[in-house]
Parts: C-alpha cells; structure tokens; sequence
C-alpha cells in the first residue's frame, strides 16, 4: 500500500509507519535515554535532577494544546518542521548546562518541539484509518516506537561509561537533525478541504467541548491515568535499581528494556485481538490485569518476598499492558471526533503526558529511600484508570 503526498508522490507504507513510529518515540527518546545518567547528573547539577522530567512534560503538555489547532488550521507538516528545528535547540542548550536551572529550562524548549512528533503522528493516523484500523496502526506504531526506550537507557549507560551526561544530549541533537530531514518524505494528511478556518482563538474553544464530551474523556482519562502510574517508575526506577538495589548503571537498560518487550509482545497480539473484539472490552481486561499486577506487587513488597526480583515480575505484567491500552483508547477517543483530530490528540497527548508531572511532583514531594513512594503512586493510579472502563458509557455530550 501506497500513501499520495500532496505532490501525488507516493510512499511506502512500511516508510511511513518507521517515520511515524519514530515521531511517535519522541517523549521515550527525549526521557529515556538519560535515565541511567540521573544519578550522576543529581550530584553533578546539585540538586533534584528528577525537575528536568517535570520541565519536559510541561512544555511537552502545554505546547501540544498550541500545536494541535495549528495542525488543524495549516497542516500535519509545517508543524513538525517548527518542532523538529526547536528540539535541536532545546538539545543544544541542554548540552551546554552547567546547572539545574539552565538544563530545566532548555528541556522545557526541547519539549515545546519533541511534542509535535507523537502529536501529529496519531493525528496523521486518524486522518488514513478509521477506528479499528487507527487501533491497528498505533500498535503497529507501538512496535516501532518500542526500540527507543530499549535502546535508549542502554545507550545512554554506555554513554556515561566513556564520557558525561552531555554526550547524550548531543546524541540526541543529531537525532533530531536526522528527523527533521526525515519529515520531507512524508505526505500532507489534512488537505485543505477538511482544514478549520476559524480563528486560532476560537478554535481553542473546542478544548472546553472535548472536555465535555463524556465518551472521549473517559478514553483519554484511562490512558492519562495509566501513564501516572507509568511515568511513576520511569522516574523512580533509575534509583529503586541503582542507588536501592545497588544494580550497575550499565545494567540498569536492560532491566528497562525487559519491559518494552512486554509491551511489544502485547501491540503485536494487539493488532490480531482489536478485529475480534470490541475497544471498550480490550481496555476493560488490560487495566485490570495491570491493576491485579501492581496489587499483588503491594502485598509482596510489604511481606519482602522475592526483593527486586518481585518488582522486575510485576512491572513487567504491569507495563506490557501499555502498548494496548495506549493504542485502543487513542483510536477510541479520536473515534469520537474525527472532524478535530488535531485538537483532540493534542489534549490526549497533553493529558497523557503531563500526567507525567504529578508523578514526578509527587515522587519529589514524598521522596524516601524506599520503593514504597513509587509503588503505592502506581497503585492508586492504576485503579483510577480502571475504574474509567468501569463508569457508565451512555452518557455523551455534543461537540456542538
């Protein structure tokens, strides 16, 4: 299968799924790969390096609110452009820290370009394939977008081995260069016939309606909710294994990756179940084995049965389930908005990650030198998610 540019050029449609996927992998890219480095970047910079996370989902939330009406006014790919050229910056800037403060505010610029990547790659999605066929897609996507944060932390421990934590923000100061010139093969998605034509601040009043609109929020909330707990061991895990468990910074990628390959494994068998069943059926099952994990991890750290070895277990069942539930209720709620895909992807994405923030927040808040504060975060977390597939589904309310 082909898919036409605007210049009637055509593209593969492995070609289109690896840029998309690579789009897609921006937030794990930009996070991810200095994970191991977060313990010599806290004694080096002085301070709570866990802020540089919290910085990034901030700009990463916020500015997905501006990019999503813009892609819907002036197109998929101008966007993707901006934010590429500002992610190179924002790399740049970090490289060149010296302290906290900068580093925190260059990682909120390199945000503010990172964003447009997953952003504009679902709503790329939503504009080629209705509902089954999108769920289909992002899992696809799923796969693809996997490799970075297996490669990425296990890069980056290698990385620090041979040189600092700078040499990785330069990396990905390269890697943005290359998606940048990446971006020119792909095509344009949102022809002009289907653009609004509204002012940029009217169309910021679409945000107030999909916040209203029962049957979208309940998706989007199931995917925000899942990512705090989520985001709770991306954050904390560098120290659970290395400074509690005392595992090695070269080790500690592999512990990471084990989990990625769990949620690969799910996205493939994803693709094969989203024919057979229904999306609301898929989400109920997968948030509530991935609760049913994070309970029974509880009980297990309480009694000290298994040590780090019953935390490597039950993240892994928890985890897998994220490629699943990322891909269904994504494709569900834009589903449910299909004129406003842009805007209404750019709100997941700004949920989904910045959910990010409160478990950073809250993890700096309640930091101690057990894995109790994390645990407990994804626990509480995890059952707000599930309990979205558990709410009443008859309730919708216009966009109009």
């Amino acid at each position: 299968m082909n898919t036409l540019t605007k210049t009637n050029k055509p593209i593969a449609n492995w070609l289109l799924m690896l840029i998309l996927g690579v789009l897609m992998a921006m937030t794990s890219l930009s996070v991810d790969i200095y994970l191991p480095a977060m313990p010599q970047m806290q004694h080096e910079l002085v301070g709570n390096i866990a802020l540089t996370i919290t910085g990034f989902l901030i700009g990463f939330s916020l500015a997905q609110l501006v990019w999503g009406p813009i892609s819907d006014q002036i197109g998929r790919r101008k966007p993707l452009f901006i934010g590429m050229i500002l992610f190179v910056i924002g790399s740049v800037g970090c490289a060149l820290s010296q302290n906290l403060g900068q580093i925190v505010f260059w990682r909120v610029i390199q945000a503010f370009g990172a964003c447009t990547g997953p952003m504009i790659a679902r709503a790329i999605v939503r504009d080629l394939y209705a509902q089954t066929k999108a769920a289909q897609a992002l899992s696809t996507l799923t796969i693809v977008m996997a490799i970075a944060p297996i490669a990425g932390p296990l890069i980056g421990g290698q990385l620090i081995k041979f040189s600092t934590w700078h040499a990785i923000f330069w990396l990905l100061t390269v890697i943005g260069s290359l998606i940048f010139i990446s971006i020119f093969l792909l095509p344009e998605t949102h022809i002009p016939e289907k653009r609004t034509h509204l002012d940029i601040r009217t169309v910021f009043s679409t945000y107030y309606s999909l916040l209203s609109h029962w049957q979208f929020m309940r998706y989007t909330l199931c995917v925000a909710l899942f990512y705090v707990a989520a985001y709770a061991f991306i954050v904390d895990s560098p120290f659970v294994y290395i400074s509690y468990y005392g595992i090695g910074e070269q080790y500690y990628g592999w512990l990471f990756a084990i989990n990625i390959v769990g949620v690969v494994g799910l996205s493939l068998l994803n693709r094969y179940l989203v024919t057979r069943y229904s999306l609301d059926l898929l989400l109920l099952l997968t948030t509530l084995i991935a609760m049913s994990a994070l309970l029974i991890l509880v009980l297990l750290f309480y009694w000290q049965i298994g040590g780090v070895y019953s935390i490597i277990i039950m993240i892994f069942i928890f985890f897998s389930m994220n490629g699943m539930i990322a891909a269904c209720a994504t494709a569900a709620a834009l589903d449910q908005v299909p004129e406003i895909a842009g805007s209404a992807s750019a709100l997941i994405g700004s949920l989904q990650y910045g959910s990010g923030i409160i478990s950073s927040l809250l993890l700096a808040w309640l930091s101690s030198d057990s894995p109790w504060t994390m645990i407990i975060i994804m626990t509480i977390f995890i059952i707000l998610s599930a309990s979205m597939m558990l709410l009443p589904f008859n309730k919708t309310i216009s966009l109009s």
